[in-house]
Order: structure tokens, then C-alpha cells, then sequence
């Protein structure tokens, strides 16, 4: 009835009004582009996760500011001591945004349908240790698993709990998603905002202290930024350095920063040639100045990383210990040479539309010609890019990718042959077996020395040039409290915040 009262007073013309009075307490929030979906188990784009994770979708664990676990809708769990069973107990009152109560059910319902090969989920991997998943009762259930997983909790945190009726269902989330989350969705307008209203039975007692959240998409930063200062926009979430550096020191107005989890690449297509040669990939590498795209691309609000972000400063390598990340075009040549290709190699990178991407694909570009490549750029819309991406439809790309906790979280899906992400169609016996290994350790020591042995064999000769990892800024009005930029760019506090 809500969203039928809604529709009609923007047909007739009163939508303006209408969220006048709630001005007040809706925040209006300003992205540079809109979802291409509102599926959580399928999504892969950035302005989709800002749209539903920790705002309509919760899991059964939840990642913190610090990056830590902490309960989301599992209060508390109990692990076996061989760590091939969790149990569960669920939070009791908790109810979807339809009205109906979530139970235990619904959550065994939730991890099938991620382990569906009909649904396809991109998450898909994070959860392949799982063997069964049952309901012991409405408020218990139980994960038994083929072999321990290090990562399962962290994993756990993003895998949406959806009704069960939608297990096997493809289409009906992507355009009205059911959650528990603070907020439940209101309206779509392409091209022009979400709305999220306030979910009132949430069972987080006070929480939200927002009436709704609605994302305006503004493509263009400077529309976005002079909303921002006159007052139009409330919050400008996740923005790059040059955006941030445009808006510093303006009235009224304040920034977040962190480190950012998110990294830059350059994707390789490791199916076809050239890219199925190592020495092209280590080529490629050689090729790229990091600190130079730090400078030219990301204004110097950055660092040069390697497969792990420095913000995982107990997993990450130091980049000066990878060779290739010196830059050395003549090294580049000359492993074109070896590997018996005709230069220059001429190859086509396709570019997410994100500025700072389009940007860093320019300097990637100039630094590719100058070592025995020729490179053109193909700049497409997000939807295209992304189904491109997921048809591995690509000699090379270049993007922005969201980054995890838990080295599993990134590794296993994205680089283990088969991975639900790895659509690089790498395929390498040595790193799957490091991966197996480290992720069913339960040795913090010992997984970091398989992971520390991943990521030297990555860095050169992997599937993607890892290339920098930015200052992670939010831009928002003064009178926004609570919110604080989280590293892996969730935006799972505004739950806490008051405007």
C-alpha cells in the first residue's frame, strides 16, 4: 500500500512535496552511478553492494569498522572442535521487510540457493566447503562441512539471509529485494534514485535513527559536488582522491578517509593468446609504473599494492618484495621476445566507467605502448562491462574490485581454477594446492605462509596486475553524525547515523 501511495503522488506530480516533509530525516545521498541489480546473491558492481549490503541484506555474521567478525543475525555460534561443524542460533524477532519472521530455514535457504548452479552466484565459492546445511529449529541450524574453512565466518558476512520462497527464483530480487536490514526498499527510478524507508519492526531496538535513505544518481562529480555544498546531498559516499581534493576545506562540509580495501588491475585473459603466456603477463608488469598511476591518477592519495591490500597489515606483503614491480620496459621487451610473440602486441583493455578508472587506463595505456604493446581502450557502459567481464569476454581490463577481510575471501573465488569468480580462466595446480591448504588450516602462521607464497607467484605471472590502492574518502554535510568510511566500503553505519 506504501509503495502504491507513492507511485501515485509521483503521478500526480506531488513527489516533491511528499519528500519535503521528510526532508528533514531522509538522507540524500549522491552516487555517480545507479545498481545494475538488487540481487545479492548475484550483484558484482559497487553501486549495488552501496544500494543493499548492510542497508536492506544482513548475514549471519557482520564486519565491523575494524574489520573484525561480530554477530549479525546469528547472536552467537559454537564450532566443533575438528572445525567441520557450526552451530548457530539466530536472533529471535527478527522478521523480512514482507512482514514474514525469519527462521532457521530461511538462512539453509539462503546458502543453497549461493550453491546453486542454476542461480550462478558469484559467491558461490565462499562457500563450497559446506556440506549440509539444516534447521535444527526455528531458531538453531547447523553448517556441516567437508573439511575445515579458516574463512567460513567472514565469508558468512556476504551471504544475504533471503526468504525461502526465493531460492530458486532468478529474477525476483533484482528489481524487489526482500531483507531484514534497517532500511526496506521503497522505489526505483532508473537513472534518477532509489529510496529506502525506514524499517520499523527492525530488530536492532532505536535503530535506524534515519527515516530512509535515497540514492540520487548524478553522473556528473561536479553536479554532485555543488549538491553537496549547497545542502541538496547529505552524504557523497566512497569518493575518489580527485574528488575529495575539489571539496576539501568547503563550508559545511567534512571528510571521512580510510585505507582502502579495493584494488586496481589489469585484468589478463589467460584462455587465448597472448595473455596465455606467463612471460606476457610478467611483461605487463614490468611495463606499469605503480607510483607513477599513484601520481598522475590518484593525486598521490595512495600507495602501489600487490595482490593484498597494505590495509591487511597482516597478510600483505611489502610490494619491494615482488621483482616485477620495478618498472622496466626494457625488461618488458625483451620477455615479449622470449615469449616468441610479434610486437608490438596489439590488444584492446576494456574500462570500467568509474573516472579514476578511466583515468589509471590511460597511464596503463601510454606505459603499455612505450614497452612493446599496443593497447586500445574501449570505454562501455557498467552494464556491458560487467557482462563482458562475466563472459570473460576480454583480452584485458582494467577496474576496480572489492576487496576482503579474509585473504579466502578474495584468493579461492577469483584465482583457484573453477573459482566462481576467476574469470581469467586461470587454472594453476601449485596455487590451488596452496589455497586448499591454507584455507582449511586453523593456524593463523600457517596460512600466512601459503598465502605469503600465493601472492609472490601472483604478483609476476598471475592473471591480473594488481596496481594501487587508494585513500578511501566519504564527503559529508557537518550535521551528518555516526558515519565513518569503512575500509571494505560498506556502508553498514548508516544504521547509526543522524542527520
Amino acid at each position: 500500500m506504501v509503495r502504491s501511495a507513492l507511485r501515485s503522488a509521483i503521478g500526480a506530480g506531488f513527489m516533491v512535496a511528499a519528500m519535503a516533509s521528510a526532508s528533514a530525516q531522509v538522507l540524500e545521498i549522491g552516487v555517480d552511478n545507479g545498481p545494475t541489480g538488487l540481487d545479492p546473491h548475484l550483484i558484482t558492481a559497487f553501486p549495488s553492494f552501496m544500494v543493499v549490503n548492510g542497508n536492506i541484506y544482513e548475514g549471519l555474521t557482520a564486519i565491523d569498522k575494524d574489520l573484525k567478525i561480530v554477530p549479525g543475525l546469528a547472536e552467537s555460534w559454537t564450532v566443533s572442535s575438528d572445525g567441520k561443524a557450526y552451530t548457530f542460533k539466530l536472533r529471535s524477532g527478527v522478521k523480512f521487510h514482507d512482514g514474514s519472521a525469519m527462521e532457521a530455514e530461511d538462512v539453509v535457504s539462503s546458502i543453497k540457493r549461493v550453491l546453486s548452479k542454476d542461480i550462478a552466484s558469484p559467491l558461490a565459492s565462499r562457500l563450497s566447503a559446506i556440506e549440509s546445511a539444516n534447521a535444527v529449529d526455528g531458531t538453531t541450524m547447523e553448517l556441516k562441512l567437508k573439511e575445515p574453512s579458516a574463512a567460513l565466518l567472514s565469508s558468512l558476512a556476504t551471504i544475504a539471509i533471503v526468504p525461502s520462497a526465493m531460492e530458486a527464483n532468478k529474477n525476483a530480487l533484482q528489481k524487489a529485494p526482500v531483507g531484514t536490514g534497517p532500511f526496506k526498499f521503497q522505489e526505483w527510478q532508473p537513472n534518477g534514485f532509489i529510496l529506502l524507508t525506514k524499517n520499523e519492526t527492525y530488530w536492532d531496538k532505536g535503530m535506524p535513527k534515519l527515516a530512509g535513505l535515497k540514492f540520487n544518481i548524478v553522473p556528473e562529480s561536479a553536479t554532485r559536488q555543488v549538491g553537496l555544498s549547497n545542502g541538496q546531498y547529505a552524504l557523497l559516499p566512497n569518493i575518489d582522491a580527485a574528488t575529495a581534493l575539489q571539496l576539501k576545506g568547503k563550508p559545511n562540509v567534512k571528510l571521512s578517509e580510510t585505507m582502502d580495501l579495493a584494488y586496481t588491475l589489469i585484468g589478463m585473459n589467460v584462455s587465448k593468446p597472448p595473455f596465455d603466456n606467463p612471460k606476457v603477463r610478467e611483461a605487463v608488469n614490468y611495463a606499469v609504473n605503480r607510483q607513477e598511476i599513484v601520481d598522475a591518477a590518484l593525486f598521490g592519495a595512495g600507495v602501489p599494492g600487490g595482490p593484498l591490500s597494505p590495509a591487511l597489515k597482516s597478510w600483505a606483503l611489502d610490494v619491494n618484495q615482488f621483482a616485477c614491480y620495478k618498472p622496466d620496459p626494457a625488461k618488458a621487451q625483451a620477455l615479449l621476445k622470449e615469449a616468441g610473440v610479434a610486437t608490438p602486441v596489439a590488444v584492446t583493455m576494456k574500462v570500467l566507467p568509474r573516472q579514476d578508472i578511466k583515468d589509471i587506463a590511460q597511464v596503463v595505456q601510454e606505459q603499455l605502448n612505450k614497452a612493446g604493446f599496443k593497447v586500445e581502450l574501449i570505454n562501455q557502459e557498467q552494464g556491458q562491462f560487467i557482462q563482458d567481464w562475466r563472459n570473460s569476454n576480454f583480452d584485458l581490463f582494467a577496474s576496480l574490485n572489492a576487496g576482503q577481510p579474509d585473504p579466502d575471501d578474495y584468493f579461492y573465488r577469483t584465482f583457484r581454477t573453477g573459482g566462481s569468480t576467476n574469470v581469467f580462466k586461470y587454472s594453476d595446480a601449485e596455487i590451488d594446492g596452496l589455497l586448499d591448504q591454507a584455507r582449511t588450516q586453523q593456524d593463523q602462521a600457517a596460512r600466512k605462509t601459503a598465502y605469503d607464497k600465493v601472492q609472490q607467484k601472483l604478483a609476476c605471472s598471475g592473471p591480473a596486475a594488481h596496481l594501487t590502492y587508494g585513500t578511501l574518502f566519504s564527503a559529508m554535510n557537518g550535521k551528518l553524525q555516526g558515519f565513518d568510511t569503512m575500509p571494505n566500503r560498506s556502508l553498514l553505519n548508516l544504521r547509526n547515523a543522524s542527520y
